[in-house]
């Protein structure tokens, strides 16, 4: 779990309220919110004192993007407090995350869990099913290779259910399954918005 933040792409957060949400936001987004399940943080642009979150219905077509007050946050907690979260679920995204957790432990960069995973994992809502995929991160700060890119693309694809990585770079983030991939230049996602960059780790680049 964390204090105050700062608060990053992919942390949860608690403490935000039907009264917060617009006045034309769905139904299912006011019952979310009351029935106290937490909002996820996206990456966005915002006036000081708030921050940018997603929510979350019990299907896909459900999001909802809105912004929360700081001052009003309870709690939060991060992809990679998610790691070692024991369920007695066994749903084949939770069985996959078993199947891989020692070999992520042993990587360089922490690592974490997002999505519809984390999601369950960190606040018990039954967010997973039979055909959910296993959604992780992994804080790059550093290069990552595109031979070891595909190494571990290898590893995650030897799971028993689809499993996909975001790389979090400092410029912003990726698929790994793009920067494993052969295209001369991969999609780069930050709060200023989506632009294909040949090395997401290239200040030079990002600024150009």
């Amino acid at each position: 779990m964390k204090g105050a933040g700062p608060w990053l792409p992919h942390d949860l957060l608690w403490g935000m309220t039907p009264a917060q949400l617009p006045a034309d936001a769905p139904a299912w987004a006011h019952a979310v919110l009351a029935a106290g399940q937490p909002v996820v943080v996206r990456r966005a642009l915002t006036a000081p004192g708030l921050v940018a979150v997603g929510l979350r219905g019990t299907s896909r077509e459900q999001r909802y993007p809105a912004l929360l007050e700081l001052d009003t946050v309870q709690r939060g907690v991060c992809p990679e407090a998610l790691r070692h979260v024991a369920s007695s679920r066994q749903w084949p995204a939770l069985r996959a995350l078993d199947r891989l957790r020692d070999e992520l432990d042993a990587l360089e960069w922490a690592w974490g869990v997002s999505g519809s995973a984390g999601l369950e994992l960190a606040s018990g809502v039954g967010a997973l099913h039979q055909g959910s995929d296993l959604d992780l991160i992994l804080r790059a700060p550093e290069p990552l290779s595109r031979p070891r890119a595909r190494a571990l693309l290898a590893l995650l694809d030897s799971a028993n259910c689809p499993v996909d990585m975001q790389l979090q770079v400092p410029a912003g983030a990726l698929a790994l399954r793009e920067w494993a991939g052969s295209a001369p230049r991969v999609l780069l996602k930050s709060a200023e918005g989506a632009r294909l960059v040949s090395d997401p780790w290239d200040v030079r680049e990002q600024a150009a």
